[in-house]
């Protein structure tokens, strides 16, 4: 705030207005291409794990596990492998009858620059596992490594708070290119500009100023979303929990199976989208997910969450009960993901999901012509 004052006080504000906004772009752009490039692929994220494992997770309906223990026997097998553990995600409990369990592990490795995720993944109907390792390793899941570097760049809880303060550069460029390009923005609003092929420059300068205009929303949107949900990482506990190696697992006492079934009798009306197991007594049994025809824009509010000891329900949440302010808050990580529509949604999501780095580009670009007449 002090350096904006200072630069106004010099004379032309929007002049050093737009050095603001070239040095935020120069300083953030590397990052916002690997940003928008990962956003974009993840994006079709269950879809491509699919593709690329399609053999590895297509199981046929046949083995030894019970279909009413087969829950319980994934769970007992993952504690079994890691003996400290934070908890367990159940990450397809849509899943059809040919398709594998897949579950996401947090564990702690007492590293900052790690963050403590692993995939695993399991023929429900024989107890095999398919496929197994850390979300920092291209082993188990290459979509899973992509996923871990799109909000920590691989480098645990500071990565994770770097991210978010690429988001709030990101956004503070986007404030400061609004100011500098007003004139401009209704012009490509009514198609009254258009991309001069003469040469690389004039090509540059247009597809920056277009492309920054009818991205300018969306661009928005997601980078203070992606700011949002990382707000995790600036909280000294999150800093200070990672130093501090987990405790050893505290079993279940009542089949998950069962919890599970039950959960789903206490909201006959929900679409599971998640199930979380837990392994620490301070966290409860709890399926997440959609109301039945809900639009998914609204989040997975709907949860039920038992005692793990007990088998009694403890908590019941719905959609239509929570305030208006979670409401709003829940939109957050749909908007961002773009899962709350259609195929079109997500086509739509992947291609302006590049425009971040596209205007990285056009705009080192601008920099480089601008810095190179200065120096003759």
């Amino acid at each position: 705030m002090h350096l904006l004052v200072i630069l106004m006080k010099k004379g032309n504000i929007r002049r050093n207005l737009f050095k603001i906004h070239s040095w935020l772009g120069l300083v953030a752009g590397i990052f916002l291409i690997l940003l928008g490039l990962s956003g974009s692929i993840l994006v079709f994220r269950t879809e491509l794990d699919k593709f690329a494992n399609q053999e590895l997770l297509h199981v046929s309906p046949s083995g030894n596990v019970k279909p009413n223990e087969a829950l319980a026997h994934c769970y007992q097998s993952i504690t079994a492998r890691y003996p400290n553990l934070d908890v367990i995600a159940w990450l397809n409990p849509d899943a059809g009858p040919d398709d594998a369990y897949n579950f996401r592990i947090y564990f702690n490795d007492k590293q900052l620059l790690t963050y403590d995720l692993a995939l695993i993944s399991f023929n429900p109907y024989t107890g095999a596992v398919l496929r197994e390792g850390p979300a920092s390793q291209f082993t188990p899941s290459l979509i899973e490594w992509l996923f871990q570097f799109h909000f920590s760049f691989q480098l645990g809880i500071p990565g994770a708070a770097l991210t978010a303060i690429f988001g709030i550069i990101m956004l503070l460029s986007i404030i400061t290119g609004v100011i500098v390009y007003q004139k401009m923005i209704w012009k490509v609003l009514t198609f009254q500009v258009s991309v001069k092929w003469k040469n690389w420059r004039t090509i540059s300068s247009d597809l920056h100023r277009i492309i920054g205009v009818w991205s300018l929303v969306f661009n928005a949107v997601i980078f203070f979303t992606g700011f949002w949900m990382n707000l995790f990482a600036f909280q000294p506990k999150t800093w200070q929990n990672e130093l501090v190696a987990t405790k050893p697992n505290t079993l279940l006492s009542v089949s998950p199976d069962q919890m599970y079934s039950k959960a789903l009798q206490a909201q006959p009306d929900m679409d599971p989208t998640y199930v979380y197991l837990p392994t620490q007594p301070v966290r409860k049994f709890e399926v997440r997910g959609y109301e039945k025809g809900q639009w998914k824009l609204w989040g997975a509010l709907n949860s039920v969450k038992i005692d793990q000891q007990t088998g009694q329900i403890y908590q019941v949440n719905r959609l239509a009960d929570k305030a208006f302010g979670e409401r709003i808050e829940a939109t957050f990580h749909p908007l961002h993901v773009g899962n709350f529509g259609g195929l079109i949604i997500k086509i739509f999501y992947a291609i302006i999901g590049l425009t971040p780095g596209l205007m990285a580009i056009t705009g080192f670009l601008l920099w480089w012509r601008r810095s190179s007449r200065s120096s003759v």
